[in-house]
């Protein structure tokens, strides 16, 4: 596989792991709405930490991949996710201001990796 593609697979790999990383405040907050140390409280809670350990192990194979400047631009999208997953699951409105702040995440994420890239790009 080209070194092109490989970054690009690499990235969308990134993506995802951010989106399900987010989803962990699904979890955290439903859990805020029972008793602490319940059985549902539990479950959150362990639902929680097992997606941080998949996280973990999967952060840890991204930065052996990408340069560690890239990878952390993008986490910012995990904002973008928390929109959705709050519109999506608490009936969060979704405002113009969200809107134009989540364009302006991705929009400092794809210039970040585009400069990023050109950069690598020169040094060899």
């Amino acid at each position: 596989m080209k070194g092109r593609n490989k970054t690009a697979l690499t990235l969308l790999a990134l993506h995802l792991l951010l989106m399900v990383y987010s989803a962990s405040g699904i979890l955290s907050k439903n859990a805020a709405k029972s008793q602490a140390f319940s059985w549902p409280w539990l479950l959150l809670m362990g639902g929680v930490f097992l997606i941080l350990a998949v996280y973990a192990v999967g952060w840890q194979q991204v930065i052996k991949r990408l340069p560690l400047t890239t990878a952390f631009a993008n986490k910012a999208v995990t904002v973008v996710w928390g929109i959705v997953w709050g519109a999506l699951f608490f009936k969060e409105a979704i405002t113009p201001g969200k809107l134009l702040g989540a364009a302006l995440i991705i929009a400092g994420v794809v210039l970040f990796v585009k400069a990023d890239g050109e950069e690598m790009r020169d040094e060899k």
